[in-house]
């Protein structure tokens, strides 16, 4: 490691998106620039740095230094300042304007500028706007440079700087000082505990207000994390004692501040005149949960839209479609008919998507306009496989545009649908699959866009594990007994023939499956210690079981309930890589953070990315091109550029996307994935290990959804114990949510 101070000479490449930069810095006592290589946030030539690094060699490009840290210094003498202002980085000031200016000034300059920018005038070529506008731009990149010197300090990065001083500009540095607590409600990158450790660290007292306030927000977006709408104000307080360290009468006159300035809203409560806990809420969730039960109640209110369906059209329906429908179908297709809001719900091989097909025949024989849609890509291409028709992700039929808020509320830029209430979905009717993915915010932007006069006809398993996102939609709206609803429960006989089907109803009613491995497609392979469980996946993995049910060895998919441990995603990812994806000659890698992205690798999208720009490729041209992926898509590395800093990654459909290496995090292995994550995708083959682990994550609705997820073959692997315990632990993880109260009072 070495360290090294000079000026920015030269920018030989710049990646805008990555920081990744390639520059020449002069050494003071050297003669010839030295070549640094790493990633500079915020640059320009004429900057005056600090650089630890190492050195390297490159076969091509010779000796450099490879950037390790650096930091923004002041200039600190006459040649630095003229190389500095010479460079173009402040508005208006050229190489020979440069000279001219600390020819006259001097060691003394920069005060100048600052100060006095009425003197600058007396200089040939600068008149009273220029001089203006000089002083203007070297403030603010004055501010820039003192905020992230300052910001350097307390480990703050100089990118993370940078979004700061866009934020709030020459006030960045007070507002810091005063209440540093409000860079986790305003920028993106900036949690709680980044806010917290920077106070700490500038002398921010323990028991300051702002910090119990930011506290009580951090606790409740931490709660809508792990799904939840609110809080029993009673838990919220036990909650923020424990992260803080604060008496509890401080978050209680917290949560008074809060609701009196409009971020939480308590419901019923002491205040209220209620024996039980109050319901705190941060306010957005509140406005969604009543938003989405009376948008519900107004698309129903228009009942009885069409009239009886006759026997005679039902068999129309079975000659065109080449299927008999049974009563609970037919009755299905009638409710949707009728109501404004229908719900189907059933489990596997009961008969969903023969009635939704039988749903599209009946209302486009009306002459009906029809629009279908699903959670996410894959679920959507498999309704469109599955009916013949059209199926767009949520997100692509309201016309998605820009970043939303994350689920802490800070800002990603600017979010929103083309389709809402202004602009409402043109059909008559509008058909939602795996409904138990929707979560309360993509629901809500999705009623906006459904106008008073539109069917609304929602499909989906109860029995799956509820959304990622805040909320317990489908379930509720159900439970709230207000709306019609028909439950397919008959098994049908070509489904009966898999072994898959009849035991995912078995475990849903909590029966034990026969695991005595005389099924062709579901099979129990019992071994009690968690080295011989990753042996038995190595095996299966390596080619057996994608022969077996004659796929790609990448199709095979291993679902764990939980990321952690032995058994968890994350070790099982870095296991299986080695099996299917090891190291190799001219298989170009990289670490990000713990992860090894290696050429070929299969991976998984985390997050929702708006933004992302991806292209269709057929034969080497571009077939078409759009922009979105979204989090549970799946891809292949493709390509890993170095020298350019990005990652190519081909998705499903043929959608390539070019990754930046700053965008990794949104990225993980997925040879491995939890149960979780799988909702709403289907695979051919899918192994489970289950050994041990925690209740919640251990349940009758966590194998229900995995097995579930598997077209041609189940294979278990782990304890007969396990498997028993899950089926008989119906404890699924209680999510407070205010919905069913919501739709049962404006009823």
């Amino acid at each position: 490691m070495r360290e090294i101070e000079g000026t920015v000479n030269n920018i030989i490449y710049r990646n805008e998106e990555t920081s990744y930069t390639v520059l020449e810095l002069m050494v003071s006592g050297k003669d010839q620039p030295v070549t640094c290589v790493g990633g500079f946030s915020f640059i320009a030539e004429g900057e005056c740095l600090k650089i630890s690094g190492r050195d390297k060699h490159h076969p091509i490009y010779g000796d450099q230094i490879e950037v390790i840290s650096y930091e923004n210094i002041e200039p600190n003498d006459a040649a630095a300042m003229e190389r500095y202002l010479g460079s173009g980085v402040i508005k208006g000031i050229g190489l020979k304007l440069a000279h001219r200016i600390v020819e006259a000034f001097g060691d003394d300059t920069f005060r100048v500028i600052e100060e006095e920018p009425e003197a600058l005038v007396d200089i040939k070529g600068i008149s009273v706007k220029l001089a203006r506008s000089i002083s203007e731009s070297f403030e603010e990149k004055r501010g820039i440079r003192d905020l992230m010197i300052f910001l350097q300090k307390y480990g703050i990065t100089n990118s993370l700087a940078l979004k700061i001083h866009k934020e709030y500009g020459h006030e960045a540095k007070k507002i810091i000082l005063d209440n540093p607590y409000r860079l986790a409600q305003d920028i993106q990158g900036v949690g709680f505990k980044t806010a917290d450790n920077l106070a700490m660290s500038i002398g921010i007292k323990e028991d300051c207000e702002h910090r119990i306030r930011a506290a009580v927000l951090y606790a409740l977006t931490l709660a809508e994390a792990a799904g939840h709408t609110y809080l029993p104000s009673d838990m919220l307080t036990a909650e923020v004692c424990g992260l803080i360290s604060v008496d509890e009468s401080d978050v209680r006159s917290a949560l008074d501040d809060l609701t009196i300035e409009g971020n939480v809203i308590v419901k019923g409560g002491a205040s209220a005149g209620m024996d039980e806990p109050g319901k705190v809420y941060r306010t957005p969730f509140y406005y969604m949960e009543l938003g989405v039960a009376r948008m519900l109640l107004d698309i129903d209110a228009m009942d009885q839209y069409g009239g009886e369906i006759s026997e005679s059209e039902f068999a129309r329906i079975g000659r065109d479609d080449n299927v008999e429908l049974d009563n609970l179908q037919k009755q299905a297709v009638r409710e949707a008919y009728k109501h404004g809001v229908f719900i189907l719900t059933g489990g596997p091989g009961t008969g969903k998507t023969t009635t939704i097909r039988a749903m599209i025949s009946f209302f486009e024989s009306k002459g009906m306009t029809i629009l279908i849609a699903a959670p996410t890509g894959r679920a959507a291409k498999r309704i469109t496989e599955t009916t013949g028709r059209e199926a767009l992700t949520i997100h692509r039929l309201l016309g998605c545009q820009g970043a939303p808020d994350d689920i802490a509320g800070r800002r990603r830029g600017r979010f929103s649908f083309e389709r809402n209430e202004d602009n409402p979905l043109e059909a008559d009717a509008v058909i939602i699959d795996e409904m138990s993915m929707v979560d309360l915010p993509l629901m809500h932007a999705l009623l906006k866009a459904v106008c008073v006069g539109t069917r609304l006809i929602l499909v989906g398993d109860a029995n799956q594990l509820p959304s990622v996102g805040p909320g317990n939609v489908l379930k509720d709206i159900i439970a709230s007994h207000r709306f019609n609803a028909v439950c397919l429960t008959r098994i049908f006989r070509q489904a009966m023939e898999s072994d898959i089907i009849v035991n995912a109803h078995m475990i849903n009613h909590g029966d034990i499956p026969k695991l005595d491995n005389r099924s062709k497609d579901f099979f129990m392979m019992e071994r009690l210690s968690s080295n011989e469980i990753l042996a038995v996946i190595g095996n299966l993995v390596g080619g057996r079981l994608a022969r077996y049910v004659d796929e790609d060895i990448f199709d095979i998919q291993v679902l764990s309930p939980m990321k952690k441990g032995d058994l968890g995603t994350v070790n099982l990812n870095t296991i299986l890589q080695r099996f299917l994806n090891p190291p190799e000659e001219g298989r170009r890698q990289m670490e990000y953070r713990d992860i090894i992205f290696r050429e070929g690798d299969k991976v998984m999208q985390t997050r929702n990315d708006y933004h992302i720009e991806w292209e269709i490729r057929e034969h080497g041209f571009i077939r078409s091109t759009g922009t979105g992926i979204y989090n549970g898509d799946m891809g292949r590395i493709r390509q890993i550029n170095t020298f350019a800093q990005h990652m190519v990654i081909e998705f499903d459909d043929s959608r390539f996307v070019e990754y930046p290496f700053s965008q990794l995090d949104e990225l993980e292995l997925a040879y491995a994935v939890t149960i979780h994550k799988s909702q709403g995708s289907e695979y051919p083959a899918v192994i489970i290990p289950l050994l041990s682990g925690p209740s919640q994550l251990f349940n009758r609705n966590i194998l229900y959804t995995a097995v579930t997820r598997a077209k041609k073959c189940v294979i278990i692997i782990g304890s007969r114990q396990t498997v028993s315990n899950m089926i008989h632990n119906e404890n699924e993880q209680k999510r407070y949510s205010g919905l069913i109260e919501c739709i049962t009072e404006m009823h």
